[in-house]
């Protein structure tokens, strides 16, 4: 259905077109493209993006930062743009996709693509229509002029998240992943940072964002949201959308204008900050692509070993879960009994479920694997502990680790080969060998990562007092 075709009734009006942003067709044209004007031409990526991340305050605070954001996309072409947005007027659980047939702004009315709309329905009990949460929202109104401006001709999927929490993310973005897989789609988050706080304070706390993001780490984000380390209102829909763009094949993330509203008022005493950024895939040449070739090391542990330990890991968890007892496993292998350190990760679904290790070697390794299971699949404070219903989608991944080599080089670190870890003062941070192959980083990139890992500043590395340790790890 064409936009001039979409009955009255059934487009959703704006809302905010008048107090967030110019109400008049010709001045808000002018505006925006005056934000455009003022964006440098090298801070454009050469990758198509696959999602973006954009502020939603009133264009007068908002409105540049948001236009380094659209600036991305000029000149290119999609089908189809998927907003995902915070709620600030009701609270809900998930997320709701508005039934709608259009949204009107004062530069026309950008039609729903309905048919990704009727798929993504039925897709997770987390996904539904919440009437509520779409008529009063401005987050994902003030995304569409830029859309209009910068693009031709689109459809638009308007999401708007009620609960954040990882799990959600997770879940929802599973979904949507799912279904936008077979359309040429655009995610855009929107999202604004801290509130309200003094400039130095502010500044403090957008920056653990940044770098989270930068770093590609939502679960990070995830965690530092949830233990109010940091603030972003669309926390949600950037966790989500870089987990929808993963899916989609994207490994990078990269903030490319912050400013704060204390920039454009002059008063610094409580500013809100803002933040816009581009997701894509970047190739990285001389970088192993994920599932290419063997990670790690072989330590030697033979098929039948390796095969009671993945018992030991699913036995483990399967007994916890029913209320039995641990199982007494018998153990005669001579390499199972030596000491070592060890990590046992979980997925569900191609995605991380829990991940908890014990880097010293100072236990059998077959009792490490056994308290790793309980520990990753229970005990991981990034997620929930893992239901009954969620064992049998879980698949288990077991790194056994060769002990560790403080290094003054970096030259000596081999992505595929080796994991790093990193230690400076009370903070410390680890980072598999995996990890960077699955990612496709170079080795500047995979110290920058494990900076971030350990709460650093991600050149934190290249500081004398910084220790840095490299290991590998039979994965398997």
């Amino acid at each position: 259905m064409k936009p001039n075709e979409i009955p009255e009734k059934n487009i959703r009006q704006p809302v905010v077109a008048g107090s967030f942003y110019t109400a008049g067709p010709k001045a808000l044209a002018q505006e925006i493209k005056g934000y455009f004007n003022n964006v440098p031409a090298g801070q454009i990526i050469s990758e198509k993006p696959l999602g973006l991340i954009s502020p939603h305050a009133g264009y007068l605070y908002s409105g540049q930062v948001a236009a380094f954001a659209y600036k991305q996309i000029e000149g290119r072409h999609y089908e189809t743009i998927m907003i995902l947005a915070p709620s600030h007027q009701v609270y809900f659980p998930g997320a709701s996709v508005d039934t709608k047939d259009g949204y009107r702004t004062p530069l026309g009315v950008v039609p729903v693509a309905k048919e990704i709309v009727n798929h993504i329905f039925g897709k997770s009990p987390l996904i539904t229509h919440y009437p509520q949460a779409h008529i009063q929202e401005h987050s994902l109104e003030v995304q569409l002029p830029f859309l209009q401006t910068v693009l031709k001709d689109f459809k638009l999927v308007p999401i708007v998240m009620g609960d954040q929490a990882i799990e959600t993310c997770e879940a929802v973005a599973r979904a949507l992943a799912d279904v936008v897989k077979n359309y040429d789609v655009l995610v855009v988050a929107s999202s604004d940072l801290s509130h309200y706080h003094h400039l130095n304070i502010a500044q403090d706390l957008d920056q653990k964002v940044i770098d989270r993001i930068n770093a590609f780490d939502f679960q990070g984000l995830a965690s530092d949201l949830k233990l109010h380390k940091t603030e972003a209102c669309g926390g949600g829909p950037i966790i989500t959308a870089l987990l929808i763009a993963r899916h989609l094949g994207a490994n990078k993330a990269k903030v490319v204008k912050y400013a704060n509203s204390g920039d454009v008022s002059g008063d610094y005493s409580g500013v809100v900050g803002y933040a816009a950024g581009v997701i894509y895939k970047e190739d990285k040449k001389g970088a192993k692509k994920p599932g290419v070739g063997k990670v790690g090391v072989d330590l030697g542990l033979n098929e039948k070993e390796k095969e009671l330990l993945h018992r030991i890991v699913k036995e483990t968890i399967k007994n916890h879960l029913d209320g039995k007892p641990i199982p007494a496993f018998q153990v005669d292998s001579s390499t199972l009994q030596e000491p070592r350190g060890a990590f046992v990760s979980l997925h569900k679904e191609g995605m991380l479920r829990g991940c908890i290790g014990h880097i010293r070697a100072d236990h059998p390794l077959h009792e490490t694997i056994k308290d790793m299971a309980v520990a990753a699949a229970f005990e991981d404070p990034r997620f929930p502990p893992l239901s009954r219903k969620e064992f049998d989608k879980i698949d288990i991944e077991i790194s056994v680790l060769t002990p560790f080599k403080r290094i003054t080089d970096i030259n000596e670190i081999e992505v595929g080969q080796h994991g790093l870890y990193m230690v400076k003062g009370f903070y410390s941070g680890l980072l598999l060998p995996q990890v960077a192959t699955e990612y496709g980083w170079d080795r500047v990139t995979f110290l920058e990562h494990t900076c971030n890992k350990a709460g650093l500043s991600k050149d934190a590395w290249k500081d004398k007092d910084t220790e840095i340790y490299l290991f590998s790890a039979d994965v398997f």
